[in-house]
């Protein structure tokens, strides 16, 4: 049951072969086993996701389902769900109970699909590793010494080792898709816009992207039907008329051009994640693929402008927890003042804090002209080095992390090896464009590799057809952790 696709379950539960509230216990069972060692969720409510599956049952007894009506999933703790705590991993909103739904959560509740909690991640998504989530590490299912990335790594965990059968997840220098590489699953980050950020607790709003988490394209194809669309209460919404992301998935491969970035394969990339990646590639090509050698010049430049961009969002979006409306406040201070410093000083954690700093300085007189300024002009460069790639290819493709998992403690005592992480990752979000990642082997320490597809903009159908094509003739998305 727990490695059925979502077409599979979906079909179950109209033949009433399985009832959503039985499927759901499934899983709140796995969570219950499993999650005091991965630590994959941060909330739970069994009483709600049951009495969700009980009237996604009387849905479906009333033949007026939707295509994912009586699935579970997990949602990005993030995401403000009405009633659900939603502390984005911090102590700044341990005890925030959300009063709506992000808009995500409500297309899922209107499509009938059964929240089964909210998901651990890097505290405000700042992070590549979940290790700086106040309530604790994640663990990667594949080797418990591993972490399983982030932000989203909560999420990544919670599919990887089967405790959702689908997740949602959030990315703004590859929070969806380094975690999806790191464990093992299958993670899409849409287009800018495509998505609505309403509800969503802000990082880097121009850079912020919500998109599925499941084991297969299929599966994140069929959650993005749900997921996507307009929605007026986000000014960064599109108004584009509906798509079916499932509309390629069967469309061959043939004549599909394939750019292969020098700069993706160049120094720094480990030798077992390269060879996975050339398997990978090789796959495409006896599916009737082509590939192309292109260039991404500016690709160094992204980590640097990254860093400038993304700080100054987040020091302007993190301004409103002072302690005053809502959210964590010190306990004792004096004046205003003081309660404000004692409050961001003991409600947020070491990268949040370092994050703002940084993002603070690059704003200030004197230095933003000289740094943001700077950034934004680079950042227009590497949308240009991209919009000169696809009159070349089709899609791009390369790996979505340097390595396999690294152990806790590798790189937390070291922000700029941690940031290099996602060296491959963050020019897509600084171009707006969708890319998404699917598992394509293991390296030498049986660790996760993932492979990286970035498309045009709008393209996610035609991505996740190639995804699905690859994962038709190979079965890394099928394999699970040992002992999970």
């Amino acid at each position: 049951m727990i490695n059925t696709s979502l077409k599979q379950l979906a079909a179950l539960l109209g033949e009433k072969k399985i009832s959503s509230v039985e499927l759901t216990q499934v899983y709140l069972d796995r969570i219950a086993t499993l999650n005091p060692e991965l630590n994959a969720f941060i909330t739970l409510n069994e009483a709600v996701s049951l009495a969700d599956a009980r009237a996604a049952d009387a849905r479906i007894a009333a033949g007026n389902a939707a295509p994912l009506t009586g699935i579970p999933l997990a949602h990005k703790d993030i995401f403000c769900a009405d009633g659900w705590r939603t502390t984005c991993g911090s102590r700044m909103l341990e005890n925030f109970i959300a009063p709506y739904d992000a808009h995500v959560v409500s297309q899922c509740k209107a499509a009938g699909m059964v929240t089964l909690g909210k998901t651990n991640m890097d505290e405000f998504a700042m992070g590549s590793s979940n290790e700086t989530s106040y309530y604790g590490a994640v663990k990667n299912p594949w080797d418990k010494r591993a972490v399983p990335g982030g932000s989203s790594g909560g999420s990544a965990a919670a599919v990887a080792a089967r405790l959702a059968p689908v997740a949602t997840g959030t990315d703004t220098g590859g929070s969806i898709r380094q975690p999806a590489a790191l464990t093992g699953i299958t993670g899409l980050k849409p287009t800018y816009g495509v998505v609505s950020r309403y509800g969503m607790i802000a990082f880097a709003s121009s850079l912020d992207q919500a998109g599925p988490m499941a084991k297969s394209a299929e599966d994140c194809a069929l959650l993005m039907n749900v997921m996507a669309g307009y929605d007026e209460r986000d000014s960064t919404s599109l108004e584009r008329p509906a798509e079916d992301y499932t509309r390629d998935l069967d469309r061959p491969l043939a004549g599909l051009r394939i750019g292969l970035p020098r700069e993706y394969f160049a120094e720094g990339l480990s030798a077992d994640v390269a060879a996975a990646v050339d398997a990978a590639l090789a796959e495409y090509r006896k599916l009737g693929a082509t590939t192309v050698d292109i260039s991404l010049p500016n690709t160094k430049l992204s980590i640097p402008v990254y860093y400038v961009l993304a700080p100054a969002e987040a020091s302007s979006n993190l301004s409103r927890f002072d302690g005053v409306r809502y959210g964590y406040r010190a306990p004792e201070y004096g004046d205003l003042t003081d309660m404000y410093e004692k409050s961001r000083a003991q409600g947020f954690g070491t990268e949040v804090k370092r994050r703002i700093m940084i993002g603070t300085y690059v704003l200030s007189h004197g230095y933003y002209d000289a740094y943001y300024m700077q950034a934004q002009k680079i950042r227009r460069l590497i949308a240009q080095d991209f919009a000169e790639a696809f009159r070349q290819c089709d899609i791009i493709m390369g790996p979505t992390s340097p390595d396999t998992a690294f152990d806790f403690g590798d790189k937390s005592g070291d922000p700029v090896a941690m940031y290099l992480s996602d060296i491959y990752t963050i020019a897509v979000n600084l171009a707006g464009l969708p890319g998404m990642s699917v598992p394509c082997g293991t390296g030498s320490n049986g660790r996760p590799v993932g492979l990286q597809l970035i498309g045009n903009y709008f393209s996610e159908a035609k991505m996740l057809g190639v995804a699905h094509q690859y994962q038709l003739a190979t079965d890394w998305h099928t394999r699970m952790p040992e002992n999970i």
